[in-house]
């Protein structure tokens, strides 16, 4: 009999990755909507016809015990919330609400159900919001300064709280900057891939960034749902910083997105000081993936000029699809 597994964000990128890798490992994979599955066809594709979805809301614990019932997973993927950081100073109360009260009302319909289920949850570098210490690790002390900081802060602890009240299997991934070709192009990587393929094709000329030496750590979300599932594989439940451990500029990254097209970034880039991000603009954030290396046994695979070439080589595909097509 398969195992089963319960998805909450499973038409976004990392809950379509996920699904996918699941999918591959033999599991039953079920996901929680809100909305027609058809909605969520673009990112996962054929994967649609894989999967068992169930409607339920976040916010209604009710719901998430029927679903649990329903689906009987041995392990769920928290992963649903509001990933556009910026965004979150537009919508603070929706975002507690998902990204905090959403993973504390599952914990609790998981209580009810079955609390030998394991649970991982989600969670974010912007908990470190202005860090202490560079690079992080699992016990360097969270800091946010947005609200989409705060609200991962709370799922973050409220995940461990529950590990430590009710002996539940409860963890987290605190996950640094992962992208793909699923990202919408609100999130930098993307809009960058795209502008590249774009301009090769002779269908724009000119792409404008904000601050050029803003710096990130970047890596594959490929990479980071491996480990998520290796995580709820282990032995014990535990926390882990998932990153490359390597801080690489906007210019770096605007460069390996170029050179995937075989352009100059400086004759079709242009940096322009209103996009400047202030004291919005975060730094030092570096993940040390040290204890995941060890005791997980994970690796990222793809670099970042790997990870912007794969990008651009799907944006390149879009658009000559979308050509032909017009």
């Amino acid at each position: 009999m398969s195992r089963r597994a319960l998805v909450t964000g499973v038409g976004g990128q990392d809950g379509t990755l996920l699904s996918k890798l699941l999918l591959e490992r033999g599991y039953a994979v079920a996901g929680i909507t809100r909305r027609d599955p058809a909605a969520y066809a673009e990112n996962l594709g054929e994967l649609v016809d894989q999967l068992e979805f169930v409607e339920a809301n976040l916010l209604d614990r009710d719901a998430l015990v029927d679903a649990l019932r329903a689906t009987r997973p041995e392990e769920v993927y928290n992963l649903a919330a509001p990933s556009f950081v910026p965004r979150s100073w537009d919508e603070p109360i929706l975002t507690a609400e998902f990204a905090a009260v959403g993973a504390t009302s599952m914990l609790e319909a998981i209580r009810e159900v079955d609390p030998s289920i394991r649970f991982y949850q989600a969670s974010s570098s912007e908990i470190f919001g202005e860090p202490r210490e560079t690079p992080q690790t699992e016990e360097t002390p969270p800091s946010p300064v947005t609200p989409y900081g705060v609200a991962k802060t709370y799922a973050h602890f409220i995940a461990s709280s529950y590990r430590r009240r009710y002996g539940m299997f409860t963890c987290c991934g605190i996950l640094y900057n992962h992208e793909s070709p699923l990202r919408p192009v609100d999130f930098l990587p993307r809009k960058v891939a795209r502008a590249a393929a774009a301009i090769s094709l002779g269908l724009e000329s000119e792409l404008v960034l904000g601050d050029l030496s803003a710096r990130r750590d970047w890596g594959y979300a490929g990479d980071y749902v491996r480990a998520m599932w290796l995580t709820l594989q282990h032995d014990e439940p535990g926390d882990y910083v998932v990153a490359t451990g390597v801080s690489h500029s906007v210019e770096e990254l605007v460069a390996c997105a170029f050179d995937a097209v075989s352009l100059d970034w400086r004759a079709h880039v242009r940096s322009d000081p209103s996009l400047f991000r202030g004291s919005a603009e975060l730094h030092d954030l570096v993940g040390d993936a040290s204890k995941a290396r060890r005791v997980l046994g994970w690796e990222p695979e793809l670099r970042l000029d790997g990870l912007m070439r794969l990008m651009v080589e799907a944006d390149l595909a879009r658009l000559q699809a979308d050509a032909a097509a017009s």
